[in-house]
């Protein structure tokens, strides 16, 4: 099979927008976090001052590790306790976004990043 390089320099801008997307996602998430979520689970996943007094996880804690990213995502659309739904807010792939840097927020040596 022989392609010229008009060809695949369209194939290459074919696949470029999509992996742009996916880079702008990653960059838009630890801002996301910071505007919807660290008020109350603060800036390293353990809890700010106002979250602690509202009985916030410990993102960190093993109780929230082991729930699985289905269930944290079925939190984070419905909401629980005191925390409000984002279900309509914010997409399915945003949230598991944020469940995906909060879980690297949680890990040793990431703390406060």
């Amino acid at each position: 099979m022989k392609f010229t390089l008009s060809a695949i320099i369209i194939i290459m801008l074919g696949l470029l927008p999509g992996s742009v997307r996916q880079v702008a996602a990653q960059d838009a998430t630890p801002t996301l976090y910071k505007m919807k979520c660290q008020i109350c689970h603060g800036p390293d996943a353990t809890g700010s001052p106002a979250g602690k007094k509202m009985l916030v996880k410990d993102f960190t804690s093993p109780d929230v590790q082991k729930q699985t990213d289905a269930e944290l995502l079925e939190i984070a659309k419905k909401g629980k306790n005191k925390m409000p739904a984002y279900g309509g807010k914010l997409t399915d792939n945003q949230l598991t976004e944020l469940i995906k840097y909060m879980r690297d927020l949680a890990k040793p040596g990431a703390r406060g990043k």
